[in-house]
């Protein structure tokens, strides 16, 4: 018997890629079983399947920097509960990050791809359901956009949860009103401006030198620390909550367009984001 369950969840993540850097993203997941019927004539119940499949993902990739482990591009050690890892991009340029080993998933893969990633869950979740069940498939997706989008990395360290952990990003969309009028110009201006951006706020920049930006803070879970080159990041005087993110994105159009209402509707994720309005 053939058990499915789509659009179990989504998870929100980032990952590092050999061009791209770190690069935040968002997934759907969708699960299979394969299994004999038990007692109550099921493979699993649905409740338990739900449950147990969205805590583990809310818990081993939720909020993660998701790491291959096999790339040849990576230098990764683990000292105790702290993990630190060098990632050489195909320019030679470097991005450090290090953290609690909360922090990250370290995926037994060459590359971070929906496919590798879904075959190691399913490695780490063996045995995990009843012996009724003989198999388990998971699949990843990304959410079908066609309007302008971008994925962007950050962390909150004032953040209580997960968002604390200084690399973990999104793949969003973004609605622009200027003066009552959707305007797919600037939609598409700043998804190319956020394509594959980190946003650090300047309160946790420790250093600058010439091509790198080093941030570093203690938060609840632990220390954390970041260097990456310049060209990858947007430097932000606040926050990089939705919330935030929303209001400075206004800001900086009503700067550039002075006069005119403008409305944004930026999305964290699938679902869910905050509006902000500005005039200048």
């Amino acid at each position: 018997m053939h058990l499915f369950v789509d659009s179990l969840t989504n998870v929100d993540f980032s990952y590092l890629h050999h061009s791209r850097g770190i690069v935040g993203e968002t997934w759907l997941a969708n699960a299979a079983l394969d299994g004999a019927l038990d007692h109550q004539g099921m493979v699993c119940d649905f409740g338990i399947v739900k449950k147990t499949l969205r805590n583990w993902l809310d818990s081993e990739l939720d909020h993660r920097l998701l790491v291959p482990i096999h790339a040849r591009n990576l230098t990764l050690t683990e000292k105790g509960q702290q993990i630190e890892l060098i990632w050489e991009l195909d320019s030679g340029e470097t991005i450090r990050v290090s953290g609690p080993s909360q922090a990250f998933a370290l995926v037994a893969a060459e590359s971070i791809t929906p496919e590798s990633t879904a075959t190691w869950s399913v490695q780490q979740l063996d045995g995990i359901f009843p012996t009724s069940v003989d198999q388990l498939s998971l699949n990843f997706s990304a959410e079908i956009i066609d309007t302008p989008y971008y994925h962007y990395s950050h962390g909150l360290k004032k953040h209580d949860g997960n968002c604390q952990r200084i690399a973990h990003g999104h793949r969003s969309r973004i609605r622009i009103d200027l003066d009552g009028e959707r305007s797919s110009a600037l939609e598409a201006m700043w998804a190319r401006r956020w394509k594959d951006i980190y946003l650090g706020t300047r309160e946790d920049l420790i250093k600058q030198d010439e091509n790198t930006l080093h941030f570093a803070y203690r938060a609840r879970q632990g220390d954390f620390t970041l260097s990456i080159p310049t060209h990858c990041c947007e430097l932000l005087e606040c926050d990089t909550t939705v919330e935030q993110l929303a209001q400075y994105i206004a800001e900086e159009l009503a700067a550039a367009h002075p006069g005119s209402d403008v409305r944004v509707r930026a999305y964290e994720g699938i679902g869910k984001g905050a509006v902000a309005c500005a005039r200048r």
